[in-house]
């Protein structure tokens, strides 16, 4: 599919218009966006440090109910804890910054920075690596959250001719 057509897919699931041409990086079993690349800088020129961006509204719904009950502190306290998971997530970060840095064009001012989420070191938002996971790269909190909110399995699409479809209800 093409951006435009995925587009209105995207715009009905997030609730509001992109502010830029994105990618879909990963689709689910229905064939619709879950995750979306975005370009480090909107079209309008504003600095945006999420590369990866969750579109799906189950995925989102499972994610805002862990971090409602506390999971992004959960998981920055495992970080600190755990010396395997700090450090993979520490790459994860890396990677993520030095990934979405490559596409900043030279001399952009201001320019995004951080790693997923905008973070360096902290987890500030399991959706943002929940969507750097689900695009296929290593992200110790993503997959931990991937498990939790799995399987994703809508029977109908949650998007249908341009609009919310009424056959669509999120299951727990």
């Amino acid at each position: 599919m093409t951006w435009a057509e995925d587009r209105d897919v995207v715009e009905v699931q997030i609730g509001r218009p992109t502010r830029a041409e994105c990618k879909v990086v990963t689709r689910c079993h229905l064939r619709l966006p879950v995750v979306i690349r975005v370009p480090p800088l909107l079209d309008d020129g504003t600095p945006f440090p999420t590369l990866y961006w969750l579109t799906c509204p189950l995925a989102r719904a499972r994610i805002g109910r862990l971090e409602g009950a506390g999971g992004v502190r959960r998981m920055d306290r495992k970080s600190k804890s755990d010396p395997g998971f700090g450090s993979a997530l520490e790459r994860a970060q890396s990677e993520y910054s030095l990934e979405r840095d490559e596409l900043v064009p030279d001399g952009a001012d201001p320019a995004p920075s951080g790693g997923v989420g905008g973070s360096s070191r902290s987890v500030k938002c399991l959706h943002a690596h929940y969507a750097h996971s689900s695009a296929g790269h290593a992200n110790p909190v993503g997959e931990l959250v991937g498990a939790w909110i799995g399987p994703l399995d809508c029977v109908v699409p949650c998007v249908e001719d341009g609009e919310v479809n009424p056959e669509w209800v999120q299951r727990p």
